[in-house]
């Protein structure tokens, strides 16, 4: 909400003082709205606060301009203050045509600021999103604050002495924009102009084009009318530290190469690009000199083929993919179970079933992570909370595949990949040592080396890497002896190595799931009625929907699952405390079961599967009803 307004006046301008703002930058994809709203967003990082984004992007590769399924956003929230979410709806929305208007119109609240490129509010454009008549003459926004802007041609007028083609000229309308929308919430700019040094190195007239395409919309804010007001947001209180503005897919990929670093072991990442994983193989790509290796393959098999057999070398072996991708994977992922060998499995999920809508995010991949393979082949399952959770996830998923000789998967999801927030620079030296031991020397009583001879603690087995003198084995799908690893086909051996693999997965040390309840009491009892059960990028929706509901006085407690196999020891305790357990899942209510399954708890699902991530009022609302009407 808005603070009051300050004294301070610049001239004829106020400035007003709040402490949050949301902002959608909308339109076509060649628009430039993920840049615009990415360099808006590093802006405001180095002013210190605190931050959540949400790029959308169309879900078709080239949709024809100006239409409804093409239209692109990007949405900033940003706060002086500690903010769980990208927020529900903008505060001001920049649409650079009618079909970007349209299509976000339903999630402004009344008051919004609208900036509209009135150049392209044409008879054509307007029909191609069934618009008889213009809303910016018929009235229909009535309820919001509308301020036309010609940004297409006050572009090409500001750059049209530089001698740069009209279409030059007017892809820098973005710029425009961003100088505008710069000098309302009084961000720096420097940044941006090196960045924009950076990007055009080559085309010298593009750096003086969009460095002017921002200079024009910044003077334009200072002098237009429509806009007396110029806001301020304050830094917000954050731990002392080193910041980075960093997206989930950047996070994992920095974990992975933490991972390699701290195990001592080199990296090999073999991946086919799908969305929205992609972005993980080219970060890792620029990280050589750390030991990383990345093999673009030439489908989803053999890049975890090809993975599997680095791990199986000595290596800490990586593939990266989504949904679809996990379904070609699968035959591998049991390989990997059976040969008892670490593997890392990047799963970003995003909507399907099939090709489904590539773009939008959904949490409906648990069943085939738990469950997607033939056989009992139980693995671990770990999913982060946030953008900057991805890099600690990652080093997690490591340590178990190293500690425990088995593949893990890593649940992220298109929501948690593609936002950004700000990240506190770990200090590397307090990173978890993940060095491993490789068997040098034969571990059997007669000097033969036994492949499942097992660590009695973790129940792993010794990893030997390959032509290492005297310890030859055998590996591949079928059926091991237990100890010598020879090919068994005895029904007691199998039923023995089923339970045993089992066991090692279950006896993995994972942490006891925590409780936020502040108005639980010392002892068993817990102050709150009602507990929300979360897993994955629904931790900040839910979390904002419980802080609200707990400054209004009403009881509510909320724990969150980064492990979902195995679960938390202490899970089954802490969800029989409570007379409620909701569960907020972008699926059909995967993880609802597997709780009612495993604790017997009556765990009511709320479920949503849109393509969106929940917003905090959605789920504020249900929660309110679960705990005054049970």
């Amino acid at each position: 909400m808005p603070l009051p307004p300050t004294n301070e006046a610049t001239g004829s301008r106020r400035i007003l003082r709040i402490d949050r703002v949301v902002i959608r930058f909308a339109g076509d994809s060649g628009d430039g709205m993920q840049l615009t709203g990415d360099r808006f967003t590093s802006e405001t990082a180095q002013l210190g606060n605190d931050i959540s984004t949400l790029p959308n992007f169309p879900a078709e590769i080239r949709a024809p301009a100006g239409t409804l399924p093409g239209v692109s956003s990007f949405q900033v929230h940003f706060a002086d203050y500690d903010i769980l979410t990208p927020g529900d709806a903008p505060d001001v929305l920049v649409a650079m045509n009618p079909a970007a208007l349209k299509a976000n119109l339903s999630d402004l609240p009344a008051g919004a600021d609208i900036i509209v490129n009135t150049d392209e509010f044409t008879r054509r454009n307007l029909a191609k999103v069934g618009y008889a008549a213009s809303p910016l003459d018929d009235g229909s926004l009535a309820d919001f604050a509308v301020h036309p802007v010609a940004l297409t041609s006050m572009t090409v007028d500001a750059v049209s002495e530089l001698g740069i083609s009209k279409k030059d000229a007017e892809r820098a309308k973005n710029m425009f924009a961003l100088g505008l929308l710069s000098w309302m919430y009084s961000r720096p700019f420097e940044s941006t102009l090196r960045f924009l040094e950076r990007k055009f190195a080559k085309r010298p007239d593009l750096v003086t084009a969009n460095k002017a395409a921002f200079q024009a919309g910044w003077n334009f804010g200072e002098t237009a009318e429509d806009f007396a007001v110029q806001y301020e947001v304050k830094p917000a209180k954050m731990r002392p530290g080193t910041y980075r503005n960093i997206t989930g897919n950047q996070a994992l990929a920095l974990g992975l190469v933490a991972a390699a670093v701290r195990s001592k072991l080199p990296l090999f990442v073999g991946a086919y690009p799908i969305t929205p994983a992609s972005d993980i193989l080219h970060e890792l790509s620029k990280h050589k000199r750390f030991g990383v290796t990345t093999m673009q393959a030439e489908d989803e098999i053999a890049a975890i083929g090809a993975a599997l057999g680095a791990s199986y070398g000595g290596a800490l072996g990586v593939t990266t993919t989504s949904g679809p991708g996990v379904a070609l994977k699968g035959e591998t992922i049991s390989l990997a179970v059976a040969l008892e060998l670490p593997l890392v499995i990047v799963d970003v999920q995003r909507a399907g079933p099939s090709t489904g809508m590539p773009t939008k995010t959904e949490q409906a991949d648990l069943n085939i992570a738990l469950y997607g393979r033939h056989g009992e082949a139980p693995l671990p399952v770990i999913a982060p909370k946030s953008p900057s959770d991805c890099f600690h996830a990652a080093i997690e998923a490591a340590r178990i595949a190293l500690t425990y000789r088995t593949p893990v998967i890593l649940l992220s999801d298109n929501y948690v990949a593609n936002g950004s927030e700000p990240w506190l620079l770990p200090d590397a030296g307090e990173l978890p040592d993940l060095s491993v031991t490789f068997a040098t020397t034969p571990n059997g009583e007669d000097g033969r080396f036994l492949p499942y001879l097992r660590d009695p603690h973790t129940l792993a087995r010794p990893w030997a890497v390959p032509g290492t003198p005297g310890l030859e084995h055998r590996i591949g799908g079928l059926e091991k002896a237990d100890r010598t690893g020879d090919i068994c086909y005895d029904p007691d051996n199998h039923e023995f190595m089923v339970r045993t693999r089992a066991a090692r997965i279950e006896a993995i040390d994972v942490p006891a799931v925590e409780v936020e309840d502040p108005d639980a009491d010392n002892g068993d009892r817990q102050g709150g009625r009602v507990l929300v059960l979360g897993w994955g990028s629904t931790y900040g929706p839910i979390g904002a929907a419980c802080r609200a509901l707990r400054q209004r006085g009403l009881p509510i407690a909320q724990a969150h699952l980064r492990h979902l196999a195995p679960l938390p020891a202490n899970l089954g305790a802490v969800l029989a405390r409570y007379d409620k357990v909701v569960v907020p899942e972008m699926n059909l209510g995967q993880l609802a079961h597997v709780v009612r399954a495993r604790y017997l708890i009556d765990a009511v699902p709320f479920n949503q599967v849109s393509g969106l991530p929940f917003t905090a009022a959605t789920l504020e609302g249900l929660l309110e009803d679960v705990v005054k009407n049970g």
